[in-house]
């Protein structure tokens, strides 16, 4: 396991195992595998509807909590700061822990302005170790980070090989901000699985595509939560620290870079009207 330091000094694993839509009955027992493979931090949301199963999960393995790194996010119906303050109070709950090493504001719509504040006095009040945002692209993280008092510790953005977010993560790192990634297979979008590149670079180290793609945001110093629910595959996706990407894999991985999501334009009127109907 490596770990990188945030911008407050917290130290925080490189990889963790993300339950984004793993079903709420299921989860405390993907979560005990994945803690099992040798997974130290686990990232969960509020709009998930799993932070329940995270915390049995955490609280029956058997490991130390201060060896754990949880992560979970406060959902846009929660924003403003009265309702996000009780919303962190509600994770705490759930997850049946004292504190959360990383809370991060979901979306950048709606009042994340009285959101991120609330972060702030949890924050200062150590019910969690670090905060920041998720899918905050550079004018809107610049806009926040400016404007409040504790810059981000992390931005948890859609990162893989084919929207690699080159740019956002050398403004983020102006403000000693991690780089975070979602969808690191891109949820095998645009065939990642079967791509050519990927695939020879795969056989050269007697790797597969997948670590490959992994290995890649790995040595870009960006932190991943590869997610699946089968436990030969949480120790493949795991298996990535015992080879190394030569700087032409890296540059030709690099090549794959479409520029644009694989998902939704955070700043379309579309997906501006798809979140308000998710308030």
């Amino acid at each position: 396991m490596e770990y990188l330091k945030l911008n407050n000094g917290v130290m925080m694993p490189q990889i963790g195992y993300g339950v984004y839509q793993i079903a709420p009955d299921v989860c405390e027992r993907h979560v005990a595998e994945a803690l099992s493979v040798g997974y130290r931090m686990i990232d969960t949301a509020q709009a998930y509807h799993n932070e329940d199963g995270v915390g049995r999960a955490v609280a029956d393995c058997g490991i130390s909590r201060d060896e754990i790194f949880l992560v979970s996010k406060v959902w846009i119906s929660n924003y403003g700061y009265d309702k996000a303050k009780a919303s962190i109070e509600e994770s705490l709950s759930r997850l049946r822990t004292d504190y959360i090493d990383l809370m991060l504001l979901h979306q950048p719509f709606c009042d994340r302005y009285g959101a991120y504040r609330a972060l702030q006095d949890a924050y200062r009040e150590g019910k969690v170790r670090a905060i920041g945002v998720a899918n905050f692209y550079p004018d809107h993280f610049i806009d926040l980070a400016e404007n409040m008092d504790i810059v981000p510790a992390v931005n948890q953005v859609e990162t893989h090989v084919f929207c690699q977010q080159q740019k956002a993560q050398v403004i983020m790192r102006g403000y000693s901000t991690q780089i975070m990634s979602w969808g690191p297979f891109a949820e095998g979008r645009n065939n990642l699985f079967g791509n050519a590149t990927l695939k020879e670079i795969a056989e050269r180290h007697n790797k597969t595509v997948a670590q490959v793609a992994l290995r890649w945001l790995l040595q870009r110093g960006v932190v991943i939560i590869p997610k699946t629910t089968h436990v030969e595959r949480m120790k493949e996706n795991y298996d990535i620290f015992d080879f190394v990407l030569s700087d032409d894999d890296m540059d030709l991985i690099a090549t794959l870079d479409t520029g644009k999501s694989l998902f939704f334009d955070h700043h379309s009127a579309e997906a501006a009207r798809m979140f308000m109907g998710w308030k």
